[in-house]
């Protein structure tokens, strides 16, 4: 079995790798006298402990004020396996394998020099990719933790943000259109798959509604959602697409199903997919499943 070693995804030190040892331990904190020096407010002092023995590594926390956590979930002791994703301060360290090595002082080296050659950043606390760190489990980690603040998502094609409050999720917003209903915009995020994330400071506002569903509830909703859109496939048009209405029409609009007569209703009103399912009163799927229905019958057209 390759030797393991830990990857930074996401903070001040993204982009370092600390192999480790074949046997032996680790001391992780921001003492400069420790192995792994994290040099942040989050961190303690003496923070936490990796143990290899014999193949096997382990994560201790150490008492540390903000705690450590494996996965999504908080740890006083617990064994690490590749594809591990750690949360320390604000950084994510994923378990992978290495063919390299080196020695404790080399290591410390790598991540200095990860930390200098980032361009720090006066309001994000935390940055990272979410081809890395996949926005499911990036939730689950901030959720655990509690973490506060606005959890900015930039694609190619467009700009998300997710409000925090203690590890909840209160708000969501694409492209600044807070007129679309905040699960909404959260599941549209939550099927992002590429891009980078920041997360920024909390601002104190008023949100015109808040998502009240935990975390937990949210992303088994969401991967629900995801699942469903996925088996439309190619017969969902993309949500730029221009909607129009089918004339002459072929099939009556009195054996359309009232659910069907609504959509069509906002087919009439609205150019674009994206601003169909953004009026709905229904969720994203129930809307698109009937859309897709609506193409096959002849009532309307997508390009």
């Amino acid at each position: 079995m390759l030797p393991l070693a830990l990857r930074f995804i996401s903070g001040k030190y993204q982009g370092g790798e600390f192999p480790l040892p074949p046997q032996g331990e680790i001391v992780i904190g921001r003492s400069s006298e420790l192995d792994m020096v994290l040099v942040e407010d989050m961190v303690s002092r003496r923070h936490a402990r990796i143990t290899v023995e014999d193949g096997d590594v382990f994560l201790e926390d150490l008492g540390s004020t903000n705690g450590s956590f494996v996965n999504g979930e908080k740890i006083t002791k617990t064994q690490l396996a590749e594809g591990d994703r750690i949360l320390i301060g604000t950084s994510i360290i994923k378990v992978i394998a290495s063919e390299g090595s080196a020695s404790v002082a080399e290591a410390k080296e790598q991540l200095e020099e990860a930390a200098a050659s980032r361009r720090p950043s006066s309001s994000s606390t935390m940055t990272g990719s979410i081809s890395e760190v996949a926005l499911p489990d990036l939730l689950q980690l901030f959720a655990a933790s509690k973490k506060t603040g606005i959890l900015k998502i930039t694609t190619d094609g467009g700009v998300g943000s997710i409000y925090l409050e203690d590890g909840m999720v209160k708000f969501a917003v694409v492209n600044g259109d807070e007129s679309v209903d905040p699960e909404k915009s959260f599941y549209r995020i939550l099927h992002w798959e590429t891009g980078t994330f920041d997360l920024m400071p909390a601002k104190d506002r008023e949100f015109p509604v808040t998502i009240q569903a935990s975390v937990e509830a949210l992303l088994m909703e969401g991967m629900r959602q995801l699942d469903e859109i996925r088996r439309l496939g190619d017969a969902l048009p993309p949500l730029e697409s221009e909607i129009r209405l089918q004339f002459p029409l072929e099939t009556p609009l009195r054996d359309a199903s009232p659910e069907e007569l609504d959509v069509i209703q906002l087919a009439l009103n609205h150019d674009k997919l994206v601003d169909v399912l953004n009026h709905a009163e229904k969720s994203d799927i129930e809307t698109a499943e009937v859309i897709v229905g609506l193409v096959e019958k002849g009532y309307i057209t997508a390009r």
